[in-house]
């Protein structure tokens, strides 16, 4: 099992993620954190808890840096995020560690429609899952030309996220699926439901993780 605190720089900034890789994992998530949010998000770490219990890796990483997370602006550039995302995932690529493992997104709020779009241009991303995300976001040409596997969670009483969920889901052409959790809240506080949507995620990129990979040793 590999645990380690890692730092990424894009440019003059400095991301920060905590790196967790069972062993024989054959593939890594990649976390892209909502609007407000950060690494050490409870609900985040819950879903990468249960990736790992399922033999995945996770990298639960700081998009934005601390200053950066203060402008409420900033957290809805999605350019920005797209581009630090597509940054940290060159990091897996690069490192002796994570280089041979297949590469996934989940992304909450801002984060999804950042995992999206960033799948558009990197054309190997395994699969996307999107927590009570915002896809609508990726806007409808970048949703156009998504290629892998996308999984959209939403709960049951976030009414108008699920809406905005259905009409991005309309602009996806790949492999696809929205699960809606039943009486659930955007933040998934319910009892059960937080549970619910992290097997379904577990189960989406267990699925398209490919199992033959080289794996880590």
């Amino acid at each position: 099992m590999i645990s380690d605190l890692i730092y990424i720089p894009d440019g003059e900034a400095k991301l920060e993620g905590m790196l967790e890789i069972p062993q024989g994992a054959p593939g890594i998530v990649l976390f892209a954190h909502g609007s407000g949010s950060s690494r050490l998000s409870p609900r985040n770490n819950h879903v990468a808890r249960v990736l790992r219990d399922a033999g995945l890796g996770t990298l639960l990483i700081d998009l934005l840096t601390r200053q950066e997370d203060t402008d409420y602006a900033t957290r809805f550039d999605i350019p920005l995020l797209t581009r630090r995302l597509l940054t940290a995932t060159r990091w897996l690529r690069n490192d002796e560690r994570t280089k041979a493992l297949a590469i996934g997104y989940f992304g909450a709020s801002t984060g999804a429609a950042a995992a999206l779009q960033a799948a558009t241009e990197d054309m190997k991303i395994a699969a996307v899952v999107s927590r009570g995300g915002r896809p609508d976001l990726a806007g409808g040409e970048a949703l156009n030309r998504v290629a892998c596997p996308v999984l959209l969670i939403v709960g049951g009483f976030d009414d108008v996220v699920i809406d905005l969920n259905r009409e991005a889901y309309q602009f996806l052409h790949c492999k696809k699926e929205l699960i809606v959790v039943p009486g659930a809240t955007h933040l998934f506080e319910e009892p059960g439901a937080l549970a619910q949507a992290a097997q379904h995620a577990a189960d989406w990129f267990g699925k398209f993780m490919p199992r033959s990979g080289a794996g880590l040793r």
